[in-house]
């Protein structure tokens, strides 16, 4: 049994847990600048918009709403990704940027890291409007009041985070963990936020099988063969 569960959590967590082991080992903080930037930047934009004077100008810039106009609201994506709920305790979202952030920065880069963050990000606020133009009658459709909510901030970027890096890792069984998790948020408490993360994770499952396929079309259908390091056949005289 003991042996068994050993062998499940190398198979598991064992690539994913030695390539940033190793990268904190060599390297420190410096092999999560970008993580360091976001919890940062999330905590600053926290003391600042709970401050009478401060709270106008993060909303102006950070915060996204359904009823905002389109424009508007894609200029506000890239900041609205720091911007944490008031009504949630912050260290709660500040720990999920540094631990989520911080092994997708390590795993995959921190350009692919800050890419996926934002279309992730965008999934969920583009959803809102679809949600609402749906209507509340459907499965996918919101009630009206919701395009005066505030999006997730920095909730979707890192549920959307979480599932890349896990099937980039063969992390199958975590990854499928983290969408039954949100599906059951959305059964429980079908709010606003909870459908955005799940507009998240469709998402990036739609990049995951567009990934996929072109890996397949690239390799030319063959799967890698012993002794060989690509994907492609090994080459014959």
């Amino acid at each position: 049994m003991i042996r068994g569960v050993r062998r499940f959590v190398h198979r598991e967590w064992g690539p994913l847990f030695g390539t940033v082991r190793t990268a904190l080992v060599t390297r420190g903080w410096r092999a999560v600048p970008l993580t360091l930037t976001a919890v940062g930047l999330t905590a600053l934009l926290q003391v600042v918009q709970n401050q009478d004077w401060g709270y106008p100008p993060v909303q102006a810039v950070g915060s996204v709403r359904a009823e905002d106009p389109l424009w508007a609201a894609l200029l506000r994506t890239p900041l609205s990704l720091f911007v944490p709920a008031l009504d949630l305790p912050v260290w709660g979202a500040l720990a999920q940027v540094l631990l989520v952030f911080g092994i997708a920065e390590i795993c995959i880069g921190r350009w692919r890291t800050l890419g996926l963050a934002y279309l992730a990000t965008l999934a969920g606020t583009l959803y809102a409007r679809l949600g609402i133009a749906l209507g509340p009658d459907g499965p996918l459709g919101l009630p009206a009041t919701d395009a005066q909510v505030v999006d997730t901030g920095p909730s979707a970027a890192v549920v959307g985070l979480a599932v890349y890096v896990c099937w980039r890792y063969g992390a199958r069984w975590t990854g499928a963990l983290v969408v039954v998790a949100m599906v059951v948020e959305v059964l429980v408490k079908p709010n606003l936020a909870g459908k955005e993360h799940l507009a998240a994770i469709i998402a990036v499952l739609v990049l995951i099988a567009v990934r996929g396929r072109r890996g397949r079309r690239q390799a030319g259908g063959v799967g890698p063969r012993p002794g060989t390091r690509s994907w492609k056949p090994p080459i014959r005289s």
